[in-house]
């Protein structure tokens, strides 16, 4: 008689931590392709991106949170509101901290809002591994297993892990696949993001504008997808796919820097952009960018709904 083979889970993890924790860069080396923009600048995931992980015996749906911090604007309030009614959804948390800093007041404050989920499985994940030395990798781990003596938090396992040098991406999935429910496959085999192509462009798009511009605009920039449409008369051996789309900053002072000195700076986002837009929907893509002012939206409730946040 053959032994039973262990039954099919699947389920929701997500990952939460300090805004550049690594959590997107995570996201995507376990999917194994660029569903979540990663940046080194804090706070670029506004959206719940879902990346899917295929797996013989599972299927795990991240969704990635935006990183939870002191909020200062309405838009911070709205993006922490996010965050813990997604904890609350999920069948597994992955808490990332990065090898490379000392556990701050960011990650202390996390930690206790964790603390108070109890049910939910805890994976605490440490991301950056190939930044540091075994030596201070273990003051790490010990450090991480003190916080969750002192908050009560039993982690389900802690992890050292390097998304970018692709180092235990193997084992974190052996080990959050355990902690999802008993299951059918959620999404369809193939799928990996239920995110709406328009938000993904948007995020593409946007991420190529904040390449180099980072230091002077962190948080100003917001892409609206206007349409995408495929062009008309066109072979069908030759399609094209006309994106317009709306790029918008806070103030007229910024517009400059984004548009670049004779429209370089743009011209350089619509080329970057475009390329990861391809990849993305397997067609050639027309990409039509226009740089907006909405004044101080990230304060403005009657913006914020506009921009789709």
């Amino acid at each position: 008689m053959t032994a039973p083979s262990s039954p099919y889970r699947s389920g929701f993890a997500c990952f939460v931590g300090r805004p550049n924790a690594g959590k997107s860069t995570l996201t995507n080396a376990l999917v194994g392709t660029k569903v979540a923009i990663t940046s080194d600048r804090p706070q670029t995931t506004r959206h719940t991106v879902r990346g899917i992980v295929h797996r013989p015996d599972a299927q795990l749906v991240l969704v990635d949170t935006p990183g939870l911090h002191k909020p200062r604007t309405l838009l911070g309030e709205r993006l922490n509101d996010l965050v813990r009614s997604t904890w609350a959804e999920v069948d597994v948390i992955g808490f990332c901290l990065p090898a490379d800093q000392k556990l701050g007041p960011g990650d202390k404050f996390i930690a206790k809002e964790l603390a108070e989920v109890k049910k939910t499985p805890k994976v605490a994940i440490v991301t950056k591994t190939d930044l540091v030395d075994s030596k201070k990798l273990a003051e790490q781990l010990i450090a991480i297993h003190q916080l969750g003596v002192e908050l009560g938090i039993e982690w389900a396992e802690i992890v050292p892990v390097s998304a970018v040098g692709d180092k235990q991406v193997d084992l974190l999935a052996n080990l959050l696949a355990p902690l999802l429910p008993e299951g059918p496959p959620l999404y369809p085999d193939g799928d990996l993001t239920d995110e709406p192509e328009l938000i993904m462009v948007a995020e593409l798009i946007r991420e190529a504008a904040l390449e180099g511009v980072r230091d002077e605009l962190p948080h100003s920039l917001a892409v609206v997808v206007e349409e995408m449409i495929p062009r008309e008369g066109r072979p069908a051996d030759r399609p094209l796919l006309d994106i317009h789309a709306n790029v918008y900053i806070e103030r007229q002072s910024q517009k400059a820097i984004v548009i670049g000195s004779k429209g370089s700076r743009l011209k350089h986002v619509g080329t970057t952009a475009r390329k990861h837009i391809e990849a993305l929907l397997g067609t050639p893509v027309y990409l039509d960018l226009h740089v907006k002012v909405a004044k101080d939206w990230q304060r403005d409730p009657k913006q914020l709904r506009k921009l789709g946040f």
